[in-house]
Parts: C-alpha cells; sequence; structure tokens
C-alpha cells in the first residue's frame, strides 16, 4: 500500500498525482457496508477508491454523508431502502417524499442510478414484508416517473440465491415454488422497466456445507476440469457462473429471457469460525483475485456468453460490529486503516484527514490550473 509522508504535500502536487495517474480502471463494484465503529470516514473512503479507480459504489442505505463526500466525482452509486422501511414505500407519497429527501439533493453533481428496495426479502419467514416488496418497487419506480428521473434511475430488490429451489444442473435452475406469487410478478415488474434482477450469490457458503464433495478449485476459479451441464453440454469452471445461469434458467422457465441479472453481493472471509471451512486470507485472495480477472475480460457466463458478467464485491472493509459468525466480519478487502487484508494486486492509499479535506479543493483547483495553462498558452 502506498502512503502519504508525514511532511504536508501541497494540494496542487496531489492533483498533478491523480490527473496524471496511469493506472487501468477497475470495473466491478464494491459494498459499502458501514456496520462499524472503526471506519474512516466517507471523505477518505472516497479518496481511497478513487486511487483504485473503482467508481461504482454500492450502499445499504443512503448516507448523506457518504453520498456528499462523492459530490463531483466519477462514482455511480446504488442505494438502498432498507427493510424496515418497505411498508412504507407502498404509500405513494412516502415513496415520493423519500425520493426528495435521499436523492433529488445530490443529483446531478453525485450520480445515482439504482435504488433498492429492500434486502434479501424471500430469505425469512415475514410474508407481510413479501407481500409489500412489489408494491413499494412499484411505488417508488412512479414516483421516479413523476419526477423525471425514471429513465436514470432504476428499481430492484437484492435477493439472497436461496431463493433457488434447484441449482444444479445450471438449466434446471428453478424458484422456490412458494415463492411464486411473489416472484413471479417481480419478475413482471423487471421486464416492464427494463430493470435488471439483482443476487447476492456466495460460493462460499455452498463449499462450507460441502468441502468433501465440492472441489475447492471450483469455487475459488482456479483451473481445474469443470463440471458439464448434460442438458445443454456447457462446461462450467466455477462455480458463481453456474448460479448465475441458474437464476436465467428459473427465469426463462417462468416466461422471461429479457431480464438481466447482475450480482450485487459476492466475496469469500479471510476469517471464520472452527467449522466455517475455506475461510482464510489465502482463498479470499484467489477468490477475489480470480475474479477480477474474469470481469477485466469482459467475460460472459457459458449460457449468456455475450453478456458480461457485472459484479459488486463484498465487501470494502472488514465491519466489526456485523452480528453472526466470526466470518461476517471479515469479508473487507482492507482493514479500516486502509491496509489490504489480502494481496490482488489492488494498489491503493487511504488519504489522510489533511489530504481529505485538501482533495474537496479538487474541482475548483482543476479549473484554475486549467485557465492558468490557457493563460501561458495564449501569452
Amino acid at each position: 500500500m502506498v502512503r502519504l509522508m508525514a511532511t504536508p504535500i501541497p494540494c496542487f502536487l496531489l492533483f498533478l498525482l491523480f490527473l496524471f495517474s496511469g493506472s487501468e480502471a477497475v470495473t466491478m463494484g464494491v459494498n459499502y457496508g458501514q456496520i462499524a465503529n472503526d471506519l474512516p470516514s466517507p471523505t477518505r473512503v472516497a479518496g481511497l477508491l478513487r486511487s483504485l479507480n473503482i467508481s461504482r459504489v454500492k450502499l445499504y442505505d443512503a448516507d448523506r454523508n457518504v453520498l456528499t463526500a462523492f459530490h463531483d466525482t466519477d462514482a455511480e452509486f446504488v442505494i438502498g431502502i432498507g427493510n424496515e422501511n418497505v411498508s412504507r414505500m407502498t404509500d405513494p407519497g412516502e415513496a415520493v417524499a423519500w425520493l426528495q429527501l435521499h436523492v433529488l439533493p445530490y443529483l446531478p453533481y453525485t450520480n445515482i442510478t439504482c435504488v433498492t428496495v429492500g434486502n434479501e426479502v424471500f430469505k425469512g419467514n415475514d410474508t407481510l414484508l413479501m407481500s409489500n416488496l412489489l408494491p413499494a418497487m412499484r411505488s417508488v419506480h412512479q414516483a421516479l416517473v413523476s419526477l423525471r428521473l425514471d429513465k436514470k434511475v432504476t428499481v430492484a430488490s437484492a435477493h439472497s440465491i436461496d431463493m433457488l429451489a434447484s441449482s444444479y444442473p445450471p438449466s434446471a435452475g428453478s424458484f422456490r415454488q412458494d415463492l411464486a406469487p411473489y416472484v413471479q410478478p417481480i419478475l413482471g415488474f423487471h421486464s416492464v422497466t427494463r430493470s435488471p434482477f439483482l443476487v447476492n450469490a456466495y460460493p462460499f457458503f455452498a463449499y462450507k456445507e460441502n468441502p468433501s464433495t465440492i472441489p475447492l478449485d471450483y469455487v475459488l476459479f482456479e483451473p481445474n476440469s469443470g463440471v458439464t451441464d448434460p442438458n445443454t453440454n456447457l462446461n462450467y469452471d466455477n462455480m458463481l457462473y453456474a448460479q448465475i445461469d441458474a437464476v436465467y434458467s428459473a427465469m426463462t422457465a417462468w416466461g422471461h429471457t429479457d431480464i438481466e441479472v447482475r450480482i450485487s453481493e459476492t466475496g469469500w472471509p479471510s476469517k471464520g469460525d472452527d467449522d466455517e471451512v475455506g475461510a482464510s486470507p489465502e482463498n479470499a485472495a484467489k477468490y477475489i483475485g480470480n475474479l477480477l480477472q474474469r470481469i477485466a475480460m469482459n467475460q460472459g457466463t457459458p449460457l449468456k456468453p455475450s453478456i458480461p458478467v457485472d459484479v459488486f464485491v463484498f465487501a470494502l472493509f472488514n465491519e466489526n460490529l456485523k452480528p453472526g459468525p466470526t466470518s461476517e466480519r471479515n469479508y473487507g478487502l482492507f482493514y479500516p486503516d486502509g491496509t489490504p487484508v489480502y494481496d490482488v494486486g489492488l494498489r491503493a492509499h487511504l488519504p489522510s484527514i489533511a489530504f481529505s479535506s485538501c482533495s474537496l479543493m479538487m474541482p475548483a483547483l482543476s479549473i484554475v490550473m486549467i485557465l492558468a495553462v490557457a493563460a501561458s498558452i495564449l501569452t
């Protein structure tokens, strides 16, 4: 990790460092969770992501401090309405009010492209929440239409991969039948609004439950002979792509071939409890590193080779206050101090507090510098 020296560096030098940075952009997105009490400020995080050239960020809320910190950057944001607010969003007036408070104030200077309504709603057994999900999604979409934002901002909901009744072979992928009354009309909504179907998929969970039968290389994108789908003869050399195609097959079975599947969460923990087989920094580095290589190739799945896999990695930081097993607190690419948890070749730095305040001056400073260069040319 590149660190700033203790000696103060003039703002214009820092600007030049950014201006002439030659690193290639990383096209993955990242989940920026904040269930922790030791994370750096959003302004410093903006600098960290800028150093990585990561410009796609997914939030689980609509944190004003984060959205303000990324003002006038190229970052593309997915923001979220939590499960606790889904029922409120079924009221059209509440949906408009939410957008007026959490979206309108930041446009166009912060690039908000998607609002997720709820997260893994079908993972639990709250049937009222399940019933309210689609009305809430429709209400938020109609509010966007009324505000003339529907061409810019889509509406979706992130679903757990375990909403599938079957995922193997991928061609036999199917949704749980008990979810049909909820999921079938949601698919209709996505078809009409041309919005993506978001899935949280973690091959780690499958491996943890069956380490003796699932090859580790297969889940880590490492070289292996793969698995051939007997119905399509398509070969899969990794589980994530098989899971994505299982979702496509499930949607096709219910009459939809016009909806894109995107991965809203995937990752691998660097630490776990004794019974969490496979949780290690070595495996996390292989999973994320190999996934990044696939993303850089604009690779599609065997079933949809022309559609590049769209992924938001989970997560940016380790989050020390997340409940549950040890793995839940160890999915981060970085520790809160900005050091990498494991090496996947991402060169980054977390700006100091002084740098962060300096970076707020960058847009205005860049204009001044451009004008100065123009003046020198003219003279």
